[in-house]
């Protein structure tokens, strides 16, 4: 589940904030006249970025919850090695 790297859905969102980018300097400068319909059309890419960050925000909850998790299991496999007297590394 957790992979590393960009996938093609990251490509894809860092692509369309690169054009939403460039299109807004570009409209600003005065390169680009469009009609009112066009200039909504960026609001589609937003929206893509917006979903696009919240999938990724709510897979790093995820990751932590089972990091959270993981170290709750770890704590508790401690504490039973500590208070028991097979490990000679915690002896007094």
């Amino acid at each position: 589940m957790n992979k590393r790297g960009l996938g093609f859905w990251d490509v894809l969102a860092w692509l369309v904030l690169a054009g939403i980018v460039l299109w807004v300097i570009l409209k600003v400068v005065g390169i680009i006249h469009t009609p009112l319909w066009i200039e909504y059309a960026p609001v589609g890419g937003i929206l893509y970025l917006a979903g696009w960050a919240m999938h990724k925000l709510e897979s790093l909850g995820e990751s932590f919850k089972d990091l959270k998790g993981n170290l709750i299991t770890l704590n508790s496999d401690m504490g039973r090695i500590k208070h028991s007297s097979q490990c000679p590394a915690f002896k007094n």
